[in-house]
């Protein structure tokens, strides 16, 4: 038996299963009427969903006869890439690799040095030299760094993650703030607040009291992505739909609209690699 207890109905139970490299995440719901299983890209968790009044060996053999399944599609899940020194991650777009540099005066916390070359993280491939790629599903890993760009951060391995997260989120609200003001002038519109979290289901959101929130994670992406995504939200000041006209609105303001779509959704999990613990 592999389960043998469940919180609360109202809470979530996570476990560690012996032989998955990943949590599991136990919910209850009372509108499912069947047991599902899911593995999350985003929250790099199984997610096992259970009628409300089933019991737990249930749950337990259920997982039993799916684990094969399970753990195929664990493998399948793109490597998390820490923020640790020498890490290579986008930033909007384009390729840039962590250097943790010490105590280091007149320089502020975390500051950008740029290369001759600038790649693109979407577009690598074996024919740019000097980078050389590793084997990985998304061609954002490289084995030689020397064409990238450096994020430098103060301090060490001891703080630097924590800085540079903190950077990459206020260098995610400065842009998204920017282009939400952009927008919501070109549709005569404004919003009450904007602000960036962690959000692991959606890249935006917009309230019907004009509050805009977005995921920080979407520094990562190349810049016609999140300018997209601050078009998107803003047309809902207008109209809180997805019908035709809310669609009209954002093309209007964002006439690349298809193409930032498109890319989220072939490469928008990959963006919750960045950061993520091994």
């Amino acid at each position: 038996m592999l389960l043998t207890q469940l919180h609360t109905p109202e809470a979530p139970l996570k476990l560690k299963l012996v032989g998955v490299d990943c949590p599991l995440e136990l919910r209850r719901s009372r509108r499912a009427r069947r047991f599902s299983l899911k593995v999350s890209h985003t929250e790099r968790a199984a997610i096992l969903t259970l009628p409300q009044e089933v019991k737990i060996e249930e749950a337990g053999d259920f997982l039993a006869r799916h684990m094969d399944w399970l753990k195929r599609q664990i493998d399948r899940l793109p490597e998390p890439v820490p923020f640790d020194n020498g890490a290579v991650l986008p930033l909007r777009g384009v390729s840039h690799k962590v250097s943790y540099v010490g105590a280091v005066r007149y320089q502020g916390v975390v500051w950008v040095e740029e290369a001759d070359a600038l790649m693109p993280a979407e577009g690598w491939n074996a024919a740019a030299a000097p980078c050389k790629i590793q084997q990985n599903p998304s061609n954002w890993i490289m084995s030689d760094t020397r064409a990238v760009p450096r994020i430098c951060v103060s301090g060490g391995d001891t703080h630097g993650p924590r800085r540079l997260a903190d950077w990459l989120r206020a260098e995610a609200k400065a842009d998204l703030t920017r282009r939400t003001y952009h927008h919501a002038a070109n549709l005569g519109v404004r919003p009450k607040r904007i602000s960036v979290r962690d959000q692991s289901t959606r890249w935006g959101s917009c309230s019907s009291t004009g509050t805009i929130c977005y995921s920080w994670r979407l520094i990562f992406a190349p810049e016609f992505v999140l300018d997209y995504v601050a078009a998107h939200e803003v047309a809902h000041l207008r109209e809180m739909n997805h019908g035709p006209r809310f669609w009209r609105l954002v093309r209007e303001t964002m006439p690349e609209m298809q193409k930032a779509r498109a890319w989220l959704k072939q490469n928008g999990a990959e963006l919750h690699r960045f950061g993520a613990s091994s």
